[in-house]
């Protein structure tokens, strides 16, 4: 007979057991699945765009040889990480003291506390921080103290400049753009197909994404399949969009979505979140004899101990946890049981499965001519 399992981590540590999140990012995916998988979640992996490095750019080196010799009177990062990438790219070259020396004669303004902290990681202080980490108050700054005959140097991230770059145009300033990498197709077009039907049928629980560019890309490969107007009902339900922070949540927001966004725009901000909001998600909890059971899509736990069932299994549980303690008839057993069985003795069999999976055979009970019902706490 198969009895339950206790698991190492039950409890809290595993509160997304059951739980099923697909993301969309390459940068930092293992980390992310990583720490979710640690809290009971399956994670699946669909980057839907590559990373063009930094180090091989010959266009962000070119760029930057060229601010050398035409050197900014203000420089804007926009990433922490971009703006590292920036300094190990030129240092690659060979060029990273001079471009320190350039910089250090600049203004330099800091698009939030991680590009911040990148700045001064290269030895060179920020002298105005947003407190965000949007453009918008960036904008405000220019709109506001002017820039007209300045040369500004704008740091940007893969998804392009924010509109910093035209209205710094607009307001009478000489640009220059660097990009300092830059997205690509996707590593694996068909695992995007996969993860893009995953989400119209409601397949997953969440969908992380990590980057605006992804975004509008798995909008686009949605659209591709046939199946955009069910990817954004899906998010609009089912499934639970989430994202690293306002940048990437505006083109679902566009889109009348309401994607989670942590209060700091950070990775473990995001795990933490997430976890929040998915421990809770799609659960059904029901007390009995043994303890609460609570069931979810693909698990259970019955008095915190995960049950080994399997998708049978956990069908015909979520048929009796849904009658609440009341009898389930041997047909609606039969109806939940893969074929178009209409033996009786197929459904005897089902109950008698699930009856050592839960470990304990006096939980489900037989009401003689009836069915069957789940023994719940009084």
């Amino acid at each position: 007979m198969a009895t339950p399992r206790p698991d190492a981590m039950a409890g809290t540590d595993r509160v997304l057991a059951g739980s099923r999140v697909l993301i969309t990012a390459k940068r930092r995916a293992t980390e992310f699945g990583a720490a979710l998988a640690r809290r009971g979640a399956e994670v699946i992996h669909a980057p839907v765009l590559s990373i063009v490095p930094h180090v091989d750019d010959a266009e962000l080196v070119g760029r930057t040889r060229a601010l050398l010799a035409d050197p900014p009177d203000v420089v804007v990062a926009t990433t922490g990480v971009g703006f590292r990438g920036w300094m190990e790219a030129a240092d690659a070259v060979g060029i990273a003291p001079d471009l320190v020396a350039v910089l250090r004669e600049a203004r330099l303004i800091a698009r939030g506390p991680k590009a911040q902290g990148a700045i001064h990681g290269a030895g060179l202080t920020a002298d105005w921080v947003a407190e965000s980490e949007t453009a918008a108050e960036i904008k405000d700054l220019f709109g506001t103290e002017g820039v007209r005959g300045l040369h500004v140097a704008v740091q940007h991230h893969g998804s392009g400049s924010d509109g910093l770059d035209d209205l710094l145009l607009l307001l009478g300033a000489r640009v220059t753009s660097l990009v300092v990498y830059r997205w690509g197709p996707p590593p694996d077009p068909s695992a995007v197909s996969r993860a893009v039907r995953l989400v119209a049928d409601a397949q997953v629980d969440a969908v992380a994404f990590t980057s605006a560019p992804g975004v509008v890309e798995f909008l686009a490969a949605s659209q591709r399949e046939g199946l955009r107007d069910a990817v954004v009902a899906a998010m609009a339900g089912a499934v639970l969009p989430a994202t690293v922070g306002p940048v990437t949540a505006a083109p679902l927001q566009e889109l009348g979505l309401s994607p989670l966004v942590p209060d700091r725009f950070r990775m473990g901000a995001l795990v933490r979140e997430l976890t929040a909001a998915l421990s809770g998600r799609g659960v059904t909890e029901l007390a009995t004899a043994r303890g609460v059971l609570r069931l979810k899509r693909e698990s259970a736990t019955l008095g915190g101990v995960t049950l080994a069932l399997t998708p049978v299994q956990l069908g015909v549980l979520r048929a009796l946890v849904d009658a609440g303690g009341g009898v389930v008839t041997r047909e609606a057993i039969l109806g939940v049981l893969p074929g178009a069985s209409a033996d009786p003795h197929a459904a005897e069999v089902a109950v008698a499965r699930l009856r050592d999976g839960l470990g304990d055979r006096s939980l489900v009970r037989t009401v003689p001519r009836r069915g069957y019902r789940l023994e719940v706490a009084s």
